[in-house]
């Protein structure tokens, strides 16, 4: 065979995958056998199946086999924008019916001739004294409160990620992560020429010793982290688990960047309160607020604060003049407190309705949080529910979505409860309990 045949083989089950031959969650029959159907030794088969693996039209689930990705068709890897289902279990992105109301009531006037005369003047990554100050207020809680001089800001919190980690790792350098993560890093990372190294996980976080076994076998510049109500599994670090990750970090002299965006569901405070000079605090207004009005939060150390700010900077992440007006008011007046404090109601009445609809299943989630992962039972795969899920207008996101180490995650599901009505969300959690009840290939004979 040919040094480059395995690549033709690989284009031929694209091109079954393309003109629908083979489709989402289908699985691929074991290497050995592919290499006796084909002909071919057994080597060559595990390179075919590690090019699809690289091209994102296979998944690998742990202990289960491969399966044509639900991405393939699309040909990505990385989340899509949302899809506009009728009912999204796919984007967090938490709405109360009476927010829009509440933001107008706050953002009245900043219309008129001269609110627009500041609004629309050009901002700062440090914005102004009285924005630094109004922020660290809002964002401190107790056993916490953040220095107004080490703020930075951006536009949202993506931009924030992408700022630290520009700023702590070198292209071509490598940040550890947990195995599971927010999917979104994947993309920035690849851009910004940065590894991401997944990091070994048990129930009660990030291990310590994984951190350390993988900075002996590749050289980590920064951690990136979310102790609180972690996405996706929903967990939050103990402070045992705390104190023994900042010891580690502490000892390999390695800088945390600490994603708290959904820890405003939580009493919990940061690890920066532990270790304010080894972590940088991300934080937005997306989720307290509203998708659609956001401004991002970096809370730099003195030492690291200048690489921060020449990272927004040079990256065009500074967030806009109307942003800060509309961001600052919203917190000076409570507004953006009072939705926090609503949303954290809202969430927690949503995750009572799921664990009622959801009974018998496993779920992992915060009673508080947004979101809930859910291991499937053995006769459904990850990709063909997210299928079968769609063909019903509803979405959800793979395992898959969400692992660093291509092409291996647990056979689940993350829910992200915060975007559907309730009534949305009740239809929608009683469809999946009949799906999950239901065996994979009964359920599709219906259709």
């Amino acid at each position: 065979m040919s040094k480059f045949e395995y690549v033709k083989l690989a284009d031929a089950i694209a091109a079954d995958i393309t003109n629908g031959a083979l489709r989402p969650g289908d699985r691929l029959p074991p290497q050995r056998n592919f290499a006796y159907e084909r002909g071919i030794a057994v080597s060559t088969a595990s390179r075919v199946y590690t090019e699809l693996l690289r091209r994102g039209l296979v998944v690998g689930e742990v202990g289960r086999g491969t399966f044509i990705s639900g991405e393939a068709r699309r040909g990505v890897a990385a989340p899509a924008e949302p899809r506009g289902a009728r009912i999204d279990f796919e984007f967090n992105y938490p709405l109360l019916p009476q927010q829009s109301a509440m933001i107008a009531k706050s953002l009245a006037g900043l219309e008129r001739p001269e609110g627009l005369e500041v609004a629309l003047r050009p901002a700062t990554s440090t914005g102004t004294q009285a924005a630094r100050s109004i922020s660290a207020s809002f964002l401190a809680r107790k056993g916490w409160v953040p220095n107004a001089d080490h703020l930075v800001f951006t536009s949202n919190g993506r931009q924030c990620i992408a700022a630290a980690l520009a700023a702590l790792v070198p292209a071509g350098g490598r940040c550890g992560v947990e195995a599971l993560t927010y999917p979104f890093i994947k993309g920035i990372a690849a851009r910004l020429g940065i590894a991401l190294v997944p990091l070994a996980m048990d129930e009660h976080g990030v291990r310590p010793d994984a951190i350390q076994k993988a900075h002996r076998e590749a050289h980590l510049a920064a951690l990136y982290l979310q102790p609180t109500m972690q996405n996706p599994l929903g967990m939050t670090m103990p402070l045992a688990r705390r104190n023994d990750v900042l010891r580690v970090a502490e000892k390999l002299d390695l800088p945390i960047i600490e994603d708290t965006v959904y820890s405003f569901l939580t009493d919990e405070v940061p690890l920066a309160s532990l270790a304010p000079d080894r972590c940088l605090v991300l934080d937005s207004l997306s989720k307290k607020v509203a998708p659609g009005l956001a401004l991002g939060f970096i809370v730099a150390p003195p030492h690291l604060r200048e690489s921060v700010l020449a990272s927004v900077r040079s990256g065009g992440w500074t967030a806009s003049g109307y942003a800060f007006a509309a961001g600052q008011r919203l917190m000076a007046d409570g507004t953006a407190a009072e939705l926090s404090r609503l949303k954290r109601i809202d969430a927690g009445k949503r995750q009572h309705l799921a664990a009622q609809r959801l009974a018998g299943f496993d779920i992992q989630a915060d009673p508080k949080s947004y979101h809930l992962w859910l291991a499937l039972p053995p006769h459904w795969r990850s990709q063909t529910l997210v299928a079968a899920a769609g063909r019903r207008d509803i979405a959800l996101t793979p395992s898959t979505t969400f692992a660093i180490a291509s092409g291996h995650a647990p056979n689940a599901v993350r829910l992200a409860l915060g975007a559907p009505t309730f009534e949305q969300l009740d239809a929608g959690l009683r469809t999946l309990s009949a799906m999950l009840r239901s065996k994979e290939e009964d359920f599709d004979s219906t259709e």
